[in-house]
């Protein structure tokens, strides 16, 4: 992700999070820590090869924690493995960075997500009571990473 992108992401993230997106301060800031944080976009081609975006998705690392900040894929792109290949770049990326585990915080109206996370091992840990707008709870997940070796792909 590019400083350049952020216009259509936050219009991407209004449209996936509602009242929950972050808004645009949020993105360019996560975007001027490089040295912490890592955004990617995923795109696909349509049938005369443009590009759409199709999902994005962030990662904050302090050594030794990852947390995975957002991660949000179009409804008219679900079911193509683009968060479980957006996931395994964060997760690979924290690995690279030092982490020995990694953190997120996930609605409960989100079972799909869920799924995705549990595949690769996260664990729920803490439940945080109507913690987002809609009055959905938020499920505090983490998944250790003891080695870069033990990191793998659920499919």
């Amino acid at each position: 992700m590019e400083p350049g992108d952020i216009d259509v992401i936050t219009a991407l993230d209004a449209q996936l999070f509602g009242v929950d997106c972050w808004p645009r301060y949020m993105f360019e800031d996560e975007l001027a820590q490089p040295d912490t944080r890592r955004y990617i976009v995923a795109e696909v081609p349509d049938d005369v090869g443009h590009l759409h975006l199709a999902g994005y998705a962030g990662l904050m690392c302090v050594e030794p924690v990852g947390d995975i900040q957002t991660i949000g894929v179009l409804p008219e792109f679900e079911g193509r493995g683009i968060a479980r290949a957006m996931m395994a770049d964060l997760i690979a990326e924290a690995v690279r960075r030092g982490a020995k585990e990694i953190m997120l915080e996930v609605s409960t109206a989100n079972p799909r997500a869920q799924d995705l996370y549990k595949r690769y091992g996260f664990e729920h840990i803490h439940t945080r009571r109507k913690y987002y707008r809609d009055g959905s709870d938020g499920l505090i997940m983490r998944l250790s990473l003891p080695t870069p070796t033990d990191v793998k792909d659920p499919s």
